[in-house]
């Protein structure tokens, strides 16, 4: 039996756990790989965006625990500018260390960790949450839990306890697309840069001066050599832009290229068929960059993630359903748990576009508690992308570090309802408010 059980350890799930564990109560972290992080390490994502709302960091806490320790490893840079103009901050790291980081975290906090071990099934009584049924080498069992946290991303545990859940897009139930992001090392960083300064109307920088002063290199560009490639066939996927980002080792990039339409990641079959047409592009992609693209001439692929990324899948239709006009008027809310500052950014799920809503230059947004907290289960919160949102919202608070902010105050809310011996929902807010603050959280 343990007080508080997180099912998913991607980085909102880590930290989720890491605050419930710090906060004295018995948890339990359950991981279907080896090892936590998530899209971060899983799935190839990177740099991490965004920790800042203008020149304001906004996300502090847990979150910016991971980086510090990340830093002082040399394995990131920090919190440097997006050259692309996009983000107001990006930050590279090295997946690998980031792996070890959130070990340490989990194991100096307190957490159990039961990795290679995937949710099953879930026993619910009465509107709560008795056990959840997992499947590892030791076969099928039952672990008991006072409150429970969905981690899952696409809200797995929630929908197997009966929660009402929603897909997509209301219009289709369409989810924005897949993508299988490569890691390419050997890249000639200074050769790229001076192309971009000699055609700037072939790239989207807003930082071109800033180029040769930046840490490490963020690209949105290369469109006419792209749209060379269309026409040549040599590009078969739909995509408008070539974007790369250089990772916390000098010359080694992430490209974010691919893109896998009229998918559904919660499908079994739709995924695997996903993951085989994103290798497939990621392998085109590479020869791309290769042939055409200057830099890339002695580059070679390092690899994939080990699954594909998932943007958007199921998500709660919980106590509140936080909007995209919420995002967008900076609605204040009184039982606000989190902030962000990354705009809303749609990849178009039927088409090669991205929609994208800035915010303005500073602005801010607030994530109501409520938006954690399912109608039908009361002994159960929601953290990471699969909290209640429209598509529309969840296009703009999926990104790591806001997750990561919604972890921290989901796990902090669990621990303190098994300390007051109360449910989520009954919890005082002020309280979780107080103890978020106190334990280095912007809210």
């Amino acid at each position: 039996m343990y007080d508080v059980i997180v099912v998913g350890g991607g980085v909102s799930g880590t930290v989720a756990a890491i605050a419930s564990a710090r906060n004295n109560v018995k948890t339990l972290l359950i991981e279907k790989y080896g090892f936590c992080g998530g899209a971060l390490t899983n799935s190839g994502v990177g740099p991490m965006m965004t920790f800042h709302a203008g020149k304001k960091q906004v996300i502090k806490g847990i979150a910016d625990e991971i980086i510090e320790r990340m830093k002082k490893a040399s394995a990131s840079v920090g919190h440097i500018m997006d050259t692309t103009g996009y983000a107001s901050s990006v930050t590279p790291f090295d997946a690998e260390m980031l792996k070890h980081v959130l070990d340490d975290m989990l194991l100096e906090s307190g957490c159990n960790l039961l990795y290679h071990t995937m949710l099953a099934g879930v026993n619910v009584e009465n509107g709560r949450i008795k056990s959840v049924k997992v499947c590892n080498k030791g076969g099928l069992s039952d672990i008991e839990g006072i409150i429970f946290i969905d981690a899952t991303g696409d809200a797995d545990l929630s929908y197997f306890a009966g929660v009402k859940c929603k897909k997509g897009r209301d219009s289709d139930n369409l989810s924005q697309p897949m993508t299988t992001n490569l890691k390419i090392g050997n890249v000639d960083i200074d050769k790229i840069k001076k192309n971009i300064k000699d055609n700037p109307s072939n790239h989207k920088v807003k930082h071109i001066d800033m180029l040769d002063n930046t840490l490490r290199l963020s690209v949105a560009g290369f469109n006419s050599e792209l749209e060379n490639a269309k026409r040549n066939k040599d590009i078969t996927f739909e995509r408008e832009t070539v974007l790369f980002f250089e990772t916390n080792n000098k010359g080694e990039v992430i490209l974010n290229m691919t893109r896998v339409l009229g998918k559904d990641a919660t499908d079994p079959y739709q995924l695997s068929q996903a993951e085989i047409e994103g290798r497939k592009q990621a392998n085109q992609a590479f020869k791309f960059l290769k042939e055409y693209v200057p830099g890339f001439e002695k580059a070679v692929f390092i690899s994939t993630g080990v699954q594909i990324g998932v943007r958007e899948s199921r998500r709660i239709d919980g106590r509140y359903v936080l909007t995209a006009e919420d995002l967008l008027n900076s609605v204040d809310f009184d039982d606000a748990i989190a902030i962000g500052g990354y705009p809303i950014d749609i990849h178009n799920p039927a088409g090669n576009h991205t929609n994208s809503i800035h915010l303005k230059p500073g602005q801010t947004y607030q994530i109501p508690y409520r938006s954690l907290l399912p109608k039908e289960i009361s002994n159960l919160l929601v953290s990471g992308r699969c909290i209640s949102a429209t598509h529309e919202a969840g296009a703009a608070i999926r990104v790591t570090p806001i997750v990561m902010a919604i972890g921290q105050a989901a796990g902090t809310a669990a621990a303190l309802s098994v300390a007051d011996k109360t449910e989520p929902a009954m919890l005082s807010v002020e309280k979780l408010k107080e103890t978020l603050i106190a334990q280095g959280a912007v809210i």
